[in-house]
């Protein structure tokens, strides 16, 4: 079993890291606090643990895993109606702040368009996880860590420049 004094150095070492995947996956810090509490709690069974980062960003991407495609759904609801609300308003146009905001949200949107492979892929890569990491962590040979990296980005582009045009042809 992991030992305490080792999943105390785990924590220290990837706590930040792992909630900061999580929030950008979720969209949510209370969220992502939890689901990484309860990555920890995991390592703690463990017997023992092979690649530590790896596994951490493995079971908290498990862990999210059902948890996404609800907040998803949710996050899609709810960005409608603000959608249908910003377009029904006839207030003057909004301060830099919160151009910025919606800039924001388009590009989380842009990220939930991509499929779960894509989008957990470029957030490890974001974190700074390597491509062997990420290769481990997503059940992918090395080989393709690349391929699948240059794809999603490719797709993330291509979903943030539709839904820019969309808000453009709303405003018009």
């Amino acid at each position: 079993m992991v030992t305490p004094d080792r999943l105390a150095a785990l924590f220290k070492t990837y706590h930040t890291p792992l909630v900061r995947f999580l929030t950008r996956r979720l969209g949510d810090r209370d969220e992502a606090e939890e689901i990484a509490q309860e990555t920890f709690v995991r390592a703690l069974k463990q017997e023992t643990i092979a690649s530590e980062r790896s596994w951490l960003f493995a079971v908290a991407s498990n862990l999210v895993r059902d948890e996404a495609r609800r907040s998803t759904r949710e996050r899609k609801r709810h960005d409608l109606m603000r959608v249908r609300e910003e377009a029904e308003s006839s207030v003057d146009p909004e301060p830099t702040a919160m151009e910025r905001a919606e800039d924001q949200a388009l590009a989380r949107q842009a990220i939930e368009m991509l499929g779960e492979r894509d989008r957990e892929a470029l957030l490890m890569r974001e974190e700074g996880l390597g491509y062997e990491e990420i290769a481990e962590a997503l059940d992918l040979s090395l080989a393709s860590v690349g391929t699948t990296l240059s794809r999603a980005r490719r797709r993330l582009m291509e979903a943030y420049e539709s839904l820019q045009q969309e808000r453009s042809a709303e405003r018009a």
